[in-house]
């Protein structure tokens, strides 16, 4: 971000995986921005549904990032991050070696109806009643993220640190926030026994800058293995997660 360039605009709620993946990397570059909070699926004032919001991005999907300067607007959490990394120089995360690139892109294409299927799978059908997900989608989505799982333990993390090789980048990002979110510290629905390779990869992209930022709002929401949250616990949960991400970002521009 250039000296003096008013922060980006994100919309979106921090219980959002999508959301949270281009959060942490933000924090994670020391990149300022605004929250702004937009609820999915909703026709009201501040929903994605709502014509304003529609307006700008016409799918009504959250993250959607918006710079006030320009006026540009993009959806979609990966072409995000890949913008935010090619307009900042952010080589770490996004490779400019083009074979290296291509791994991570290779990851962030593979991550849609693979990887990304641990939320239809395991976490919205108690979080977000009104999909009415069918419990035959919901197995097929379980049997999903398994196999996907099997892959990155035996393939992507078979003689590496994280997905692409010995540095954190975008694909990690990605990942993460779909498959950390089903841990025992967070909503804990999955068992992770059968992939230790995938086990420490976890712990340590828990050591990544920025990852207690974005994960208060599954702290606060808690195990919900037995039972799912009430609304008031989802929305509490979403506030706490608020006042701390606008913590963090006080601190950085401070």
């Amino acid at each position: 971000m250039s000296a003096g360039e008013p922060p980006v605009k994100l919309y979106g709620v921090p219980f959002s995986q999508p959301v949270r993946a281009v959060m942490w990397l933000m924090l994670y570059k020391g990149a300022p921005f605004e929250l702004v909070l937009t609820n999915p699926g909703s026709k009201g004032d501040n929903g994605s549904r709502n014509p304003a919001f529609l307006a700008m991005n016409p799918a009504g999907t959250i993250p959607t990032l918006q710079e006030p300067d320009t006026g540009f607007v993009l959806g979609e959490a990966h072409a995000i991050m890949c913008y935010l990394s090619n307009k900042n120089g952010w080589d770490d995360v996004y490779p400019t070696d083009f074979r290296q690139r291509a791994a991570v892109d290779w990851y962030l294409h593979f991550h849609h109806r693979n990887v990304r299927e641990a939320s239809v799978g395991l976490v919205a059908p108690k979080i977000r009643k009104d999909l009415n997900i069918p419990e035959a989608m919901q197995q097929a989505a379980r049997a999903t993220l398994t196999n996907a799982l099997q892959g990155l333990e035996s393939g992507w993390l078979a003689d590496a640190k994280y997905l692409t090789g010995d540095s954190v980048t975008l694909a990690d990002f990605a990942a993460y926030v779909e498959i950390g979110q089903l841990q025992p510290g967070f909503t804990n629905v999955y068992d992770f026994g059968p992939f230790p390779k995938v086990q420490q990869w976890l712990q340590d992209m828990q050591q990544i800058d920025g990852h207690d930022d974005v994960h208060v709002v599954l702290r606060n929401l808690g195990d919900i293995s037995t039972e799912a949250p009430d609304i008031d616990t989802i929305k509490n949960a979403n506030k706490n997660a608020l006042r701390a991400l606008k913590e963090r970002l006080a601190a950085m521009v401070g």
